[in-house]
């Protein structure tokens, strides 16, 4: 059975992007990038909320035809590109090839259904659509940015109550701190 991880870089203040609806923030460092790319390999498929995907799609698509790309950022164009994407979207109409488009009622009954026929990682990104599958993450992976911004779109659905225990770290030389969690129990 596949798990579900929701992986993000996020403030030290808990956001993922600012009031402005902005993540440049989290740019990360090729180091950083080398982890995020180690992660990319081992995920089976993306599930993305329709704001993530139109900032991930486009220019990731757009970036794997460069050859002016340093290697870190190629690497992960190809990586991404080559696994299946999943948008969750009431509003858009059509998706390119290699992404899936599939409307938020159905959200929870496609999650469940690749969980039991993948024995990988699905990686929710998104804080939006992570909420509304919170009961089916398994793993909870935040990319800590040494920044606070002050308010935005916060990683983790206010007023929800989970205890986890922290199966992961790993400290970069810029500060940032990965961290992995699972739920406890």
């Amino acid at each position: 059975m596949g798990k579900v991880i929701y992986s993000m870089s996020v403030s030290l203040d808990g956001y993922v992007e600012d009031a402005s609806g902005s993540i440049a923030f989290s740019a990360p460092e090729d180091e950083v990038h080398r982890r995020a790319n180690d992660q990319t390999r081992e995920t089976s498929a993306f599930l993305f909320g329709r704001g993530l995907y139109e900032v991930m799609e486009e220019p990731w698509r757009a970036f794997a035809t460069r050859d002016d790309l340093p290697d870190v950022q190629a690497e992960f164009a190809q990586i991404y590109l080559d696994t299946p994407r999943y948008v969750f979207s009431d509003t858009l109409e059509s998706v390119p090839e290699g992404v899936q488009l599939v409307r938020r009622a159905d959200s929870e009954s496609v999650v469940k259904g690749l969980k039991e026929e993948s024995d990988g990682l699905l990686g929710i990104g998104g804080p939006t659509l992570a909420a509304s599958l919170f009961d089916l993450i398994d793993e909870f992976r935040l990319t800590v940015v040494p920044v606070l911004i002050g308010g935005g779109k916060p990683f983790f659905p206010p007023g929800r109550h989970l205890d986890m225990e922290l199966v992961e770290e790993h400290r970069f030389p810029s500060g940032t701190v990965y961290l992995r969690y699972q739920r406890a129990g």
